[in-house]
């Protein structure tokens, strides 16, 4: 299922446009929290010994461990080893991927999603199971079907794995975690879309009824919760008993929005970011860091005082999914040719938020669309437009910066320029080399 549209050549005339000079740009490192945990493997394994202790004896049991579509630093050596300790315990462990309606809705879209981040059979030493089909476990008070994988209720104990961080569109005790995952990503797209009907609104005091009803009835076996600091290292990783996973989901939360890599100058007027994709995050971006989300709930618009966003692209893993793009003041036709619109809108429409299947103005190539969002800055100089670029959200470390930019934001601690400021290269089509 692939949609792909040979958008024409944009011929918009923009009066003054040849006038508007592209900023210089320089280098500039953020400095973060850089706690992380050094040995990743002992440290799963020491995890791992401690919970097999806590939990009933596993050997023999067919236990089916989560996957989602969040790009998280090593997950490949995190779901391996728990495999590994598992086997050792006896267990007879697999994967499932449980990602609600990404991977355009299909079971072969969500073991691709898997394949882009080393996770195979072959590399896991596990079977992995990838299906559409449902069960359904119980319902809300407000008639909300609750659904999860079927291989998962059939097996003997769920491990419960995921990145905990804040959410893209809502504010709660329980956002972007392993209360997400039972909500949303193991219900799959049956699930995830009953679960949206009501919208983001209502999330924070839905996901945990939610949770309780799964963890009552569904076979869970334990929970393991990572978060990553600002340097997208993994920064803490907990394996816990199923009766401790609210409780450590909303603690690791906390923990996680002390370590999102925002602007330290949170001041722009084009920002200009070079790939977006839903393993960075469901928006594509991370509205944690740029403020625009699709929702409009509040929370996110005071992140950053942000006048015009320039997307260039997608990047890989996204398997052209580009939720996240009508976020977008303006674009290239190169972006807008890259993305597959029915994957794209089958995530939108589970979500409900059709605003995010907008198309955000194009030009022809990226020089053009950033000439395009400094000349419709209001009330500016253009010549000291504050211009930033970066490769993505969850590269927050080292930045480009205008000067005018640089200026400002040299006053706030935590920055330091680490080179000189350059031209931009475009190569004969006038794309950012």
């Amino acid at each position: 299922m692939s949609m792909f549209i040979d958008f024409p050549e944009s011929h918009v005339v923009v009066q003054g446009i040849e006038k508007i000079k592209v900023p210089k740009l320089a280098k500039m490192r953020q400095i973060y929290d850089a706690e992380k945990i050094e040995d990743l493997g002992v440290h799963v394994r020491r995890e791992m010994e401690k919970t097999l202790k806590e939990i009933p004896d596993v050997r023999e049991k067919r236990l089916c461990i989560t996957a989602g579509s969040r790009g998280i630093p090593d997950l490949a050596l995190i779901i391996r080893t728990v495999c590994e300790e598992l086997k050792r315990a006896g267990a007879k462990p697999f994967i499932i991927p449980a990602m609600g309606s990404h991977g355009g809705g299909t079971a072969q879209g969500q073991k691709e999603y898997l394949e882009g981040f080393g996770i195979t059979e072959e590399s896991m030493g596990v079977p992995i199971l990838s299906s559409m089909e449902v069960v359904k476990y119980g319902e809300l008070d407000d008639g909300t079907d609750l659904y999860v994988d079927k291989y998962a209720w059939e097996s003997d104990g769920i491990i419960v794995l995921n990145k905990v961080k804040p959410h893209t569109d809502f504010r709660g005790r329980h956002e972007s975690g392993m209360a997400k995952m039972i909500a949303i990503g193991l219900a799959k797209h049956v699930g995830a879309a009953s679960f949206h009907t009501r919208g983001f609104a209502s999330f924070a005091e839905r996901i945990p009824k939610v949770c309780n009803v799964f963890l009552e009835k569904c076979p869970v076996a334990f929970g393991v919760a990572v978060v990553q600091n600002a340097y997208d290292h993994i920064s803490e990783l907990e394996i816990m008993v199923p009766g401790k996973i609210m409780e450590r989901d909303a603690a690791l939360l906390e923990i996680a929005k002390r370590k999102v890599a925002g602007f330290k100058y949170p001041h722009i007027d084009v920002l200009v970011i070079d790939e977006i994709g839903k393993n960075i995050s469901g928006n594509g971006h991370d509205p944690n860091v740029t403020g625009r989300n699709n929702s409009g709930l509040p929370g996110f618009k005071e992140v950053l005082d942000l006048k015009k966003l320039f997307i260039r692209g997608l990047n890989k893993e996204t398997h052209h999914n580009a939720c996240g793009l009508a976020c977008a003041d303006v674009t290239t036709v190169r972006c807008l040719r890259d993305v597959d619109w029915d994957t794209t809108w089958t995530n939108v429409a589970s979500c409900t938020q059709l605003n995010g299947a907008y198309i955000p103005m194009y030009m022809n190539n990226d020089e053009d669309a950033l000439k395009l969002a400094i000349k419709t800055l209001n009330g500016i100089d253009y010549e000291k437009a504050k211009v930033v670029r970066i490769k993505d959200t969850l590269h927050m470390g080292e930045i480009e910066v205008s000067k005018s930019y640089w200026e400002e934001a040299k006053q706030v601690e935590g920055v330091e320029l680490i080179s000189e400021f350059r031209e931009i290269s475009f190569d004969e089509e006038g794309y950012m080399i």
